[in-house]
């Protein structure tokens, strides 16, 4: 559980950087640079191991293709071109979608039923988290308008709840980081034609002091923490109860933006934070038992 709090705290950030940089770098071109440069750094440290496991490795080499185009190439990217065109409240809200994407696909692929302690849990944490998207006032829903990024989120979260059911599906018997080295070494070549068609079109990435600060937080933070922590909750938890700590995002926004940002923190933060983690621990608690 706290490797999915990491996670969670990790992608928000991601988040921010998203809406920070959107309209002065291009989406894809952040997404390739990031995975890029995490590939880089996790190299050196899983050599030997890619090469202790290469025969379970080259037998399951479509699958972890597949993984990676779910992953490393599909869903980051989407979330950075859905910034460009739409709110960050329409992505968290849309994302909200992640855990019911999950419980579908867990239904269809596993032949996972949810319990109803993990319904009870993920309908308390929607609560909080409407709390805060709507500033504790239910009204503002009416008021939401959605346009073409928004359907890319959509089209986002199929894809990761896809992932990560398959990721639990098709579970590999190699380290964690042996495997997200692996599906790196997959999903940046599956970036690079859409990148250079991005670069030809509307320029690259400009080597700037904003820049490097986003490949970089997105590269360790948001990349190599998050995936490895994501990856081993899914394994721990399963697909379905681990989509739940996405309702966290918003929540570890909302405090991101206090720290960072100097936004003051309000009532329907708070409320809306504890119902979002007493969603989670009831959620767990089967899994925790």
């Amino acid at each position: 559980m706290g490797g999915l709090l990491l996670c969670a705290l990790a992608w928000a950030g991601n988040a921010l950087v998203a809406r920070a940089t959107a309209g002065s770098l291009p989406p894809i071109g952040l997404s390739f640079w990031r995975w890029t440069t995490a590939l880089a750094l996790l190299l050196p440290f899983t050599l030997q191991g890619l090469w202790a496991h290469r025969h379970v490795l080259a037998g399951r080499w479509l699958q972890i293709a597949v993984l990676a185009g779910l992953s490393i190439s599909s869903y980051n990217t989407l979330l950075y071109l859905a910034a460009q065109s739409t709110t960050a409240i329409n992505i968290t809200l849309v994302n909200t979608g992640l855990p019911v994407a999950a419980f579908v696909w867990s239904i269809v692929l596993l032949r996972q039923w949810p319990t109803w302690m993990t319904l009870l849990g993920a309908a308390t944490s929607f609560a909080g988290l409407l709390v805060i998207l709507t500033l504790g006032e239910p009204a503002r829903l009416l008021t939401l308008s959605f346009n073409p990024g928004d359907v890319i989120m959509v089209v986002a979260v199929l894809t990761w709840g896809l992932y990560s059911v398959l990721l639990r599906k098709w579970m590999l018997p190699v380290p964690g980081m042996v495997q997200l080295c692996a599906m790196l070494l997959f999903g940046v070549p599956l970036l690079l034609p859409f990148y250079i068609w991005e670069l030809a079109h509307t320029g690259g990435v400009p080597l700037t002091t904003q820049s490097v600060l986003a490949v970089g937080y997105t590269a360790v933070f948001a990349s190599l923490v998050a995936y490895l922590a994501w990856n081993n909750g899914v394994k721990v938890l399963g697909p379905a109860t681990a989509s739940l700590f996405s309702y966290l995002l918003p929540v570890f926004a909302a405090l991101l933006g206090v720290l960072l940002l100097g936004e003051r923190l309000h009532w329907y933060h708070l409320v809306g934070g504890a119902l979002t983690f007493i969603g989670l621990l009831l959620a767990t608690r089967e899994a925790r038992a």
